[in-house]
């Protein structure tokens, strides 16, 4: 059943079309862990994929007879690499996570959406910066690929990367970690923490807690604030500990930027939740997305999201997680007003200047104009 009166004349789309959709083969498959793998993927015929060091690739095919689309971050990079490489984890009860080092082989053909995301950097062979960076297990994927092009464009530049892992064998991308800490000496850092650490372990061991963190910064090097960046990229719990341990550091919020990785959608009941708290009252609301060189109008019904509207009306536009944090759905409101159910995938400035992800997004006002893209 379609929500919402969909004014333009528009074919209903059945599968991801366009210049935004293409087709990779698998080049390679390479072991990492015993639970997690690099996809190797070739170029396409059309032409290089464009990206920036950081974003993801969005996977898509068809799992259990429903299309089922994640994002993985590239641990690539576009300076030091031909091929488009992602890592992929196994989780529990994972769709695509199982399904991909299971069922792909090399050779094989999967749809993706083109590369997105905004915990992304820009080179420059004269600049001199410090990145400090915290990972935890496959949270090191985005680290890699924005590491590889450090090492390659700015020559003055240094990295400084705490990884954490759960123990020894979990650590994914060990030896070149190990490789690049030899061959830049002086100019990549790595520090291990684990929370099993073994008998023989010289390193960091348990929770990544205060103390330890005032420890690791005697470690590395202090360039200032000014010339120094600070990422994160790993769980939740994790991600939140490190952003209270900086803020009582006394680290500007502007110094630090995050990227979120969630299992795909929302579970009903967390879904159900947010619908009940959205303050949209009982009046439908029309939208006008700008989109691709198009422009759509279409009416959302309290409660619906405005992606879910569109994708139900065969409106073609670009999603990934459908949970808010990967920002594949982000727009920017050029009127209106759109009440968000998570804000958690965009920054402070971003939401000043006006940015939505229209997978959680719902109007309260009828002027909404959004334009993604």
């Amino acid at each position: 059943m379609a929500f919402g009166l969909f004014k333009k004349t528009e074919k209903k789309i059945e599968a991801p079309v366009g210049p935004h959709y293409h087709e990779l083969a698998v080049k390679d498959i390479i072991p990492e862990t015993k639970d997690s793998i690099s996809l190797v993927f070739e170029q396409p015929a059309s032409g290089k994929l464009k990206y920036k060091s950081g974003q993801f690739l969005t996977l898509i095919t068809t799992v259990q007879g429903k299309e089922v689309r994640r994002s993985y971050s590239l641990c690539s990079s576009p300076f030091a690499d031909q091929d488009l490489v992602v890592m992929v984890k196994r989780v529990e009860s994972g769709l695509m996570s199982n399904w991909l080092p299971d069922q792909l082989k090399i050779g094989d053909k999967i749809k993706v959406l083109e590369p997105m995301g905004q915990f992304t950097t820009e080179y420059s062979k004269d600049k001199k910066r410090h990145l400090v960076m915290f990972a935890g297990g496959s949270g090191i994927t985005p680290m890699m690929s924005l590491t590889k092009s450090l090492i390659s464009q700015e020559p003055e530049s240094i990295c400084s990367l705490i990884y954490c892992n759960r123990d020894i064998d979990s650590i994914i991308f060990k030896k070149e970690l190990d490789k690049w800490q030899t061959e830049y000496e002086g100019r990549v850092h790595v520090i291990h923490i684990l929370d099993n650490a073994p008998m023989n372990w010289q390193g960091y061991s348990g929770l990544l807690n205060k103390e330890m963190l005032v420890k690791l910064f005697e470690r590395i090097p202090d360039w200032g604030l000014d010339k120094t960046t600070y990422l994160m990229c790993g769980p939740e719990g994790m991600m939140k500990n490190v952003d209270t341990l900086l803020t009582e550091l006394h680290i500007p919020k502007e110094k630090i930027f995050k990227e979120s990785f969630v299992a795909g959608v929302i579970d009903k009941e967390k879904k159900e939740e947010q619908k009940a708290a959205t303050t949209t009252g009982n009046t439908p609301h029309e939208v006008t997305i700008r989109y691709d060189g198009q422009e759509y109008k279409f009416v959302v019904e309290p409660n619906r999201a405005i992606l879910e509207t569109a994708l139900d009306l065969g409106i073609d536009l670009p999603y990934s997680c459908q949970s808010g944090l990967c920002t594949a759905c982000r727009g920017r409101a050029l009127s209106g007003k759109v009440k968000l159910d998570e804000e958690e995938g965009l920054s402070q400035s971003e939401r000043a200047e006006g940015y939505v992800l229209t997978c959680v997004g719902h109007p309260i006002t009828d002027d909404v104009v959004i334009e993604i893209g």
